[in-house]
């Protein structure tokens, strides 16, 4: 079901933890299958000095946010701004398509901490709220599922709904 690269990173997850003077931190999680993510970063000439993270989650969950901080490490913050679920998946040897929603995380959570270094360090204004994309709020612009009107996350596909 998971590839080697999966079973390896989930085995020996690399850079778990939590960095206490942190410059961003990101937290993401997905009530459909309960997996929670947060990244930790150290940002240093506009680089990712250090990431470290704490995952509550499945295998895939794990495997991939140890991927995320193997790839973010050393990357310039624009570079790991457009790290993708798609990349995540392709350097762990792919994912199972129920379980592609935590590539989904593990990005987002780094996204996250990103933003919020840009928001306390450089005192740039938070991101404005997505506009509405689909008519109705529980419908998945990512499948087409309907969802629950107070889900936050598909539960099919795990895409964020709001």
């Amino acid at each position: 079901m998971y590839s080697d690269k999966v079973m390896e990173h989930f085995s020996s997850p690399k850079n778990v933890g939590v960095i206490e003077d942190a410059d961003g931190i990101g937290e993401v999680g997905n009530p459909v299958c309960g997996d929670m993510m947060t990244f930790y970063i150290k940002v240093k000439d506009g680089k990712i000095e250090d990431i470290k993270y704490k995952t509550f989650g499945c295998v895939a969950a794990i495997a991939v946010s140890s991927k995320v901080s193997e790839m973010a490490k050393g990357m310039t913050l624009e570079e790991a701004k457009s790290l993708s679920k798609k990349a995540v998946a392709e350097e762990l040897g792919g994912l199972p398509k129920e379980k592609m929603h935590c590539s989904n995380l593990g990005a987002e959570a780094l996204a996250k901490a990103i933003q919020d270094y840009e928001e306390k360090k450089l005192g740039k204004p938070p991101a404005p709220e997505k506009e509405e994309l689909h008519e109705h709020p529980c419908c998945c612009t990512h499948c087409g599922v309907e969802n629950p009107e107070t889900a936050k996350f598909c539960m099919e596909c795990g895409e964020r709904l709001d």
